[in-house]
Order: C-alpha cells, then sequence, then structure tokens
C-alpha cells in the first residue's frame, strides 16, 4: 500500500473530498469528486480506487456519526497521514447477498461483542478504521433487519487479518479477510442509529459506485491515449498502425464507449448531488455501462498493441487487469442490471 502517497492526497485534501469542512473536509460535491477520481485513475487505478474507498467510509462516518465520531475519526481520516479507512460488507459466503451476513454483535453492558468474517476488504491489516457490517444475535438471519454499522478500530483484542490475497490486479492495494474473534468495542462505536446499518451500507454504495466507475474513466482514458501513442509510432507494411481504417475505426469506437461513459457518470454523480429520487438507479446504470465499457477498452488497447500488449513492458496490460474487477465490487454488472430492472418495474 502507497502509505505515502496518501498522505500526500490527504495533504491536497483528497482525504475527504465530500467530507463537511467543519471536521477537515474539503466539501466538495460528487461530480468534483468524479472528475478527481478519473484523473487520479490515468495514474494509478488501485491507488485512485483506494481513495474512493476511504472518502465513502469518511463520508458514512460524517453523515450517520453523532459529533463525537464525526471529531473523533473524520479530522485524521481527512489528513489521510498513516491513517486510512476500510469498509467492510462482504463475507466470504455471501458477496452480492450483502443481507445473508453471518458477522454478529451482542450487547454486554456497554459494550458490543463481534464475531465473523468479512471478505475481500481493501486495506486489511494496513487501514486503522474499519466500518463493519453485523447482525444483532438476537435478530433473525437474513434479511436488513438487525443489522448495524460499527466502527472497529485496529489494534482492538480479538481483530486479526488473513493472509495477503494473491489478486490478478489491484496489486498496488492489499486484500485480507478481516475476522473478529470475541471483539469488544464500545456500544458508542454504533455508526447512527442501531438496526439501520444495511441502509446506511446501501447509501455509501451509491457514491462508492459512481466512485468505481470514475475510476474505469481513467483507465479507459489512459488505455485510449497509449492506444494514440503505439499505433502511431509503430509500423507494419510500410506505414504506421494508426493509418488503417480498422485501427482508426477500433480506436473511434473506444472514445464513443469513454464520451458515453463519462456522460452516464457525470449524470449519476449529479443525481446524488441533487438527493434525486432515482439516483440509485442512476448510479448502477453508470456503474454497469462504465466499467463494463472499460473492461471493453482496454482488452482493444491490448489487442491494439499486438504481442507487445501482452507484456509488462507496456502499461496497457496492467490497465485491463486492473479495471477488471470493477465490474465485480461495489455490486456486480448483474446485481446493478436487478437494480435497474426493479426501478423499471416498480414505475409501471
Amino acid at each position: 500500500m502507497p502509505v505515502a502517497t496518501f498522505a500526500k492526497a490527504g495533504a491536497l485534501g483528497l482525504g475527504g473530498m465530500y467530507v463537511r469542512e467543519d471536521v477537515g473536509g474539503t466539501g466538495l460535491s460528487r461530480l468534483d469528486t468524479s472528475v478527481i477520481l478519473e484523473a487520479l485513475s490515468i495514474g494509478c487505478i488501485p491507488t485512485a480506487a483506494f481513495i474512493s474507498i476511504h472518502n465513502m467510509v469518511n463520508w458514512m462516518i460524517d453523515t450517520y456519526g453523532n459529533e463525537e465520531q464525526r471529531n473523533k475519526y473524520c479530522p485524521k481520516l481527512c489528513e489521510m497521514d498513516h491513517y486510512l479507512a476500510s469498509y467492510c460488507l462482504t463475507e466470504p459466503n455471501s458477496g452480492s447477498d450483502a443481507a445473508a451476513m453471518r458477522t454478529t454483535y451482542r450487547k454486554d453492558g456497554d459494550e458490543i461483542v463481534l464475531n465473523g468474517t468479512k471478505a475481500f476488504i481493501s486495506g486489511a491489516g494496513i487501514s486503522d478504521v474499519y466500518v463493519v457490517m453485523c447482525r444483532n444475535s438476537e435478530a433473525a438471519p437474513g434479511g436488513a433487519a438487525g443489522v448495524s454499522a460499527v466502527i472497529v478500530e485496529k489494534g482492538t483484542p480479538g481483530l486479526s487479518f488473513g493472509g495477503k490475497e494473491k489478486k490478478m490486479g489491484w496489486n498496488a492495494q492489499e486484500t485480507r479477510n478481516l475476522i473478529m474473534e470475541d471483539v469488544r468495542i464500545p456500544a458508542a462505536n454504533i455508526l447512527g442509529t442501531e438496526g439501520k446499518g444495511f441502509s446506511i451500507a446501501m447509501s455509501g454504495l451509491d457514491g462508492g459506485r459512481v466512485n468505481i466507475a470514475s475510476c474505469s474513466l481513467g483507465g479507459s482514458s489512459a488505455a485510449i491515449q497509449q492506444s494514440l501513442d503505439y499505433t502511431q509510432d509503430r509500423t507494419a507494411f510500410g506505414k504506421s498502425v494508426a493509418s488503417f481504417q480498422n485501427a482508426q475505426f477500433k480506436m473511434a469506437d473506444m472514445a464513443v464507449q469513454l464520451h458515453a461513459s463519462r456522460l452516464a457518470v457525470r449524470h449519476a454523480a449529479q443525481a446524488i448531488d441533487n438527493n434525486d429520487p432515482l439516483k440509485t438507479q442512476f448510479c448502477a446504470m453508470a456503474k454497469v455501462f462504465a466499467t463494463e465499457a472499460g473492461t471493453k477498452i482496454c482488452n482493444e488497447a491490448l489487442q491494439l498493441h499486438g504481442g507487445y500488449g501482452y507484456l509488462n513492458d507496456y502499461p496497457v496490460e496492467r490497465f485491463l487487469r486492473d479495471v477488471r474487477v470493477h465490474e465485480i465490487l461495489e455490486g456486480t454488472s448483474e446485481v446493478m442490471r436487478m437494480i435497474v430492472s426493479r426501478h423499471l418495474l416498480s414505475a409501471k
């Protein structure tokens, strides 16, 4: 994890881009944030993506936390100076079906005791603050009932981490399981209203989906620029590859897909800013469209590079490996289509 880079990002105000200014945030709009994350992703997709996750958690504490929680955590999270945050929803046996989570908590006086495992946690073992979704042990299993969001700090007894996952991409950030065995935290660490954790988790994901889609925009933009440079420099049959119509049409299609994706993502970001009643639908639309387009664009960029595209001497293979996971995290493409269709059918 490039923690020194994150500290520099925090110094530029990127640790709390849409966090309120009274706790150290920059107070930007979601549209502003989308533009910034796209630009950052041109340099490094997974670094920008972790900044987006950190911002989502910081925003959740700022939005749903009480004044004590906001003042305790948000200022340091905004600085990002060796103080990072991770979002903990997914479990080994519940990914898309997040409501099937098995992580539980029980009350014990003025404390709560957590047990369970979270999976695929970006920054696990490195981050200092974890917002964890868990179910009251007395609540019926399944569904959103009884789920709360809680703040767990690194170093809490009983909190441990699994081995570093060996991933296809996103290697600039570490991914591990987060394991809780009788982890005791103050009951005051419950974020927002007890039992409303699932709605808190979902509200965070609207913005998270726009953020990840924005990272796909940056990767796509970088892939197109690399393709333009390479095809104009590379010669075949006595002329540049860029002079062949098939290469020109390929790059034109890539540019069209990027432009359409950018419009969808910007529209979704504005929908969050304006609290549009259809914001969840628009975020799902933008996420599925931009992330799938990102994979296609990066794959075409690799093809335009020929055999060299398959070598790590050129960055296009890394772009492809990094953007591919965007179709999975923060809600798979299939779940995004479920959300869109559900909204369409409910409007009838």
